[in-house]
């Protein structure tokens, strides 16, 4: 064999090499998944919903995120056209709400129509919240953990709570107790991440619980390591740049009494075990604990609400291990100084706020928002659920919370914190 043939049979080679290299690594990094939709509804008036629109601001980036920014945006016009088949499906046979799910039949929902605010109205609510939000956050008089850090000293086991949808462009940081269900039931329906028999699901309300809640169904920040390795990052300023994001909250205390009711009044074996067992050793006086939340409550035997805030001001709790997510700050959920949020909606207000960042979502016309249930947890409760907790330890879990109260516009409930 004759040294060109040599040379013409290693260069050969080496290109098979070199070709194969390329498609592993480009699927470890999950390429199916690099695709960027610009569609996004944003309010075109100044001062509204802030957001970088196609084209815009791309050259201030980092040669690596200008990279990844074409990577990216050379997939839309690839994808589109799948996109607009997937929503015609979506639009066919949805426009009627349908209960399916036995639980929510039993918690009563309330389908009656609601007076929405005008847009104009709605658009003003929203620069006013963030406004207040960036204010604070910029304010050194209101301090508490994590406020001065930055989006990239963020671990990435704290950023679980954002869900991404690449197909609309949407980031949503979901707070529990805050209608959060029914909106990851959105946000599958939005990025087509669950089937149906094969189908993807077109009703938010027909995703049981069960699927709604298992952390496999979402991708969330905390993934994107495991999927693009040291590109995450970059990919989550680029995503946090371009997409939508949202996120609904809700007066703190009431969130804790709705909290406080979901998973100590009802029967939850997983609760009992982590949480209701090691608060009744340590606040109650019984001796004897039950091994089971069955035969807990067949002998009368329940945390009480006092021994539940004793747990959250007890230093010694987060000592062991974070709060749960379902009493854990928001403001340690969402990370609201670090990421600009561009819609802030609120529990209070939610039949307004969806049916408004629906709209600027433009899906308004694929679905309607699963409605409120009526014996949703009031805020005119809190009298009540505080009048046996002591000051001291009232005026303690407002300073816990005062951030969330804070940011988010809640007023300091001064009916408890004083005699």
């Amino acid at each position: 064999m004759t040294k060109a043939q040599l040379l013409r049979l290693s260069v050969v080679l080496v290109s098979i090499f070199m070709i194969l290299l390329i498609i592993v690594y480009w699927d470890n990094v999950g390429t199916a998944h690099f695709y960027l939709h610009t569609s996004v509804s944003r309010p075109q008036s100044p001062g509204a919903i802030s957001g970088i629109t196609a084209g815009e601001g791309w050259e201030t980036l980092p040669d690596v995120d200008e990279f990844l920014a074409k990577l990216l945006s050379s997939s839309v016009k690839q994808n589109s056209s799948v996109s607009r088949k997937t929503e015609q499906l979506l639009a066919q046979g949805s426009s009627k709400p349908v209960v399916s799910n036995l639980e929510e039949r039993v918690r009563g929902y309330d389908w009656s129509t609601h007076n929405s605010r005008n847009s104009l109205d709605q658009e003003k609510l929203q620069i006013e919240r963030q406004r207040m939000l960036r204010e604070f956050c910029a304010n050194s008089s209101l301090t508490f953990p994590t406020k001065e850090r930055s989006f990239d000293d963020i671990p990435n086991y704290e950023l679980n709570h954002l869900i991404v949808d690449d197909r609309h462009g949407v980031i949503y940081c979901y707070v529990p107790k805050v209608a959060c269900t029914n909106w990851k039931r959105v946000m599958i329906v939005l990025s087509e991440s669950l089937l149906d028999h094969g189908v993807p699901y077109q009703n938010p309300l027909d995703i049981p619980r069960e699927h709604v809640h298992n952390t496999s169904t979402h991708l969330t920040f905390n993934k994107f390591w495991r999927r693009y390795g040291k590109f995450s990052r970059h990919l989550m300023k680029i995503k946090l740049k371009k997409y939508t994001k949202f996120l609904f909250v809700r007066d703190p205390f009431v969130r804790l009494i709705s909290a406080f009711r979901s998973k100590f009044e009802l029967e939850n074996e997983e609760f009992y075990q982590r949480f209701a067992i090691p608060m009744l050793k340590l606040y109650s006086n019984h001796t004897t604990i039950p091994t089971s939340v069955r035969e807990a409550f067949e002998a009368g035997l329940k945390v009480s609400f006092s021994n539940f805030i004793q747990y959250l001001l007890d230093p010694r709790t987060e000592k062991m291990v974070p709060f749960n997510e379902h009493w854990r700050q928001i403001y340690r959920l969402c990370h609201p100084c670090q990421i600009d949020y561009d819609f802030i909606g609120k529990l209070e207000t939610l039949d307004e706020d969806a049916a408004y960042l629906l709209q600027l979502l433009k899906v308004d016309r694929l679905f309607r928002f699963p409605p409120s249930y009526r014996n949703r947890t009031a805020s005119s409760w809190e009298d009540d659920w505080f009048a046996k907790i002591p000051l001291a330890w009232r005026q303690q879990l407002y300073k816990l919370y005062e951030a969330d109260f804070v940011l988010f516009g809640y007023p300091k409930p001064e009916n408890l914190l004083k005699d």
